[in-house]
């Protein structure tokens, strides 16, 4: 990486776009109406999120593109992961959740986390829509991003997949498991 520490060097750009590559060929039903040329020249005009993406491989979230905002003129990427990504789990919810530990505090928060890699995490609408591609989360579980009124009691939501469902659920914002990570978006 650059300097900045949000650019990376000439190989790490071309290691990662040829990652991406492969992932949306492999990966044509995500995509259906897509062409991985025009994907490429967006992410090549926006170094930043070429980090991004490095960051959520880096984190095994094996992004990809799910589709394309003809409102906004962006690509849609998420983490396709089967499971989420193992390098972003065992964290609570929010910096505010890190603070409030007293002990056994874990490494970082979702939203920490995912700010500092320039992501968002999934709502749950996405998370569904994720659902539609694959099946994901059927042994994990992913933090999504939770609703004021929520967060504001305290609590915080994640889904997974389990008897051929989504399911939603809460915990308390403070609670982390080995099992449960976060799952990010990322529009170019």
């Amino acid at each position: 990486m650059t300097k900045n520490n949000k650019q990376l060097i000439a190989q790490q750009s071309k290691e990662i776009l040829e990652i991406l590559k492969t992932r949306f060929e492999k990966n044509m039903k995500r995509h259906t109406a897509i062409k991985w040329l025009k994907v490429q020249e967006k992410l090549e005009a926006n170094p930043e999120k070429i980090w991004s993406l490095y960051q959520m491989e880096k984190t095994d979230g094996e992004p990809d593109v799910i589709g394309f905002d003809k409102k906004t003129n962006e690509y849609i990427f998420y983490d396709c992961s089967a499971e989420s990504p193992k390098g972003r789990r065992s964290l609570c919810y929010d910096n505010e959740a890190l603070e409030a530990r007293k002990e056994h505090k874990p490494k970082n928060s979702a939203v920490g986390m995912a700010t500092e890699m320039g992501i968002e995490l999934l709502t749950e609408k996405q998370y569904r829509e994720l659902q539609q591609l694959g099946k994901f989360d059927i042994k994990t579980s992913s933090w999504l991003n939770t609703p004021e009124n929520i967060r504001k009691l305290g609590g915080a939501i994640f889904g997974d997949f389990r008897f051929d469902t989504v399911f939603i659920y809460h915990n308390g914002a403070q609670s982390y498991y080995a099992g449960r990570g976060f799952r990010g978006a990322l529009r170019v």
